[in-house]
């Protein structure tokens, strides 16, 4: 009888720890804590205008994390979404300034930019076997030089908030009474209720977690891994694209050869949130609690006093820890 009540007192707990997402708890307390610290430490950080710069931020590395999600749980990666943010932002933004297109269209075309780029990813990942570090290393280097190459290295302001064509920056800000009002937030809820429902509950989410787990044995199950695999990387593009327009949303003109680097805080944000380097396991909901993890840390450390070389390091160091804990997961896995 003993045993029989510690056995269930064992698959309770063990049931509520699961109920509560594990990890994603976890994080989620972490993002809390960091925010009260934050808040603790300096009275400049629990300004409204604070709060509306770290959402402004987020939008767009959300968004890319989101995307990435999909070829990191095939235990892939794409490193061209940040400068390929940059390119199709750019290129949109050209066809509106320089060629009068609506602005609509532009950002259709930004966003089929990004697919494109995703659509040449999966080729070279899925279908030519490379490494996908490798590949899309190479895209990052071509999408960088390709931004810059279409608008002659000039910067590109898309229409601001009071021009013909602005409306599309009232998508992620809009101002009530003179004070803005970050509703770019209930889109990012809507985007990752969404592509969590995909992941869970449709062949998609189900065959990518599959060949990240184990690409052979989906193989020989019978399911057409190169597609899947490919669609991985054309989902990670097509959040690209709407990454890019979210930047031009946020800032007032997009530069040539900037965006280096954005890559590696959407990456981040979803291995902090729970996604697995060697693929398989994630949500997309513990991606976009990692996201604010590095967002509250790229905004909240300067407040405190830390330059920019600190924060490069505290980050890198979090990230060591969220791989980490991920490697003892495996193992403990592995040993049962």
């Amino acid at each position: 009888m003993a045993n029989k009540s510690v056995s269930k007192t064992a698959g309770t707990n063990r049931s509520f720890i699961d109920r509560m997402g594990g990890q994603k708890f976890i994080v989620l307390i972490i993002v809390i804590a960091m925010f009260i610290f934050f808040s603790a430490m300096s009275p400049g950080f629990r300004k409204y205008t604070t709060i509306v710069s770290i959402l402004d931020y987020s939008y767009y590395i959300a968004l890319m994390a989101i995307g990435v999600t999909f070829p990191l749980l095939t235990a892939g990666v794409d490193l061209s979404i940040g400068t390929g943010l940059i390119c199709y932002s750019l290129i949109g933004g050209y066809l509106v300034v320089h060629q009068d297109w609506p602005v609509a269209a532009g950002m259709l075309v930004t966003v089929l930019m990004g697919v494109i780029f995703g659509v040449i990813n999966g080729c070279l990942v899925a279908l030519m076997d490379l490494p996908a570090f490798l590949a899309t290393l190479c895209t990052c280097m071509i999408t960088r030089g390709f931004g810059a190459f279409v608008v002659g290295g000039y910067g590109i302001p898309w229409p601001t908030a009071t021009a013909p064509g602005g409306w599309f920056r009232s998508i992620f800000k809009i101002q009530v009474n003179g004070q803005n009002i970050p509703v770019g937030f209930l889109w990012i809820i809507l985007l990752v209720i969404i592509m969590s429902f995909v992941l869970n509950h449709t062949k998609m989410g189900r065959y990518t977690l599959a060949i990240g787990s184990n690409k052979e044995a989906t193989r020989l199950s019978g399911v057409n891994v190169k597609f899947y695999h490919v669609m991985a990387y054309v989902i990670c593009g097509f959040f690209a694209g709407l990454a890019a327009i979210a930047y031009s949303a946020i800032f007032a003109t997009v530069q040539p050869g900037s965006g280096a680097g954005f890559e590696m805080d959407a990456i981040g944000g979803a291995i902090v949130g729970g996604v697995s380097m060697t693929g398989g396991v994630g949500s997309v909901t513990g991606t976009l609690i990692g996201v604010f993890v590095i967002c509250l840390l790229k905004t909240g450390l300067p407040f405190i006093g830390l330059t920019a070389n600190w924060q490069q390091i505290i980050t890198g160091l979090v990230l060591i820890v969220a791989v980490m804990i991920d490697i003892v997961k495996r193992k403990r896995e592995s040993g049962k």
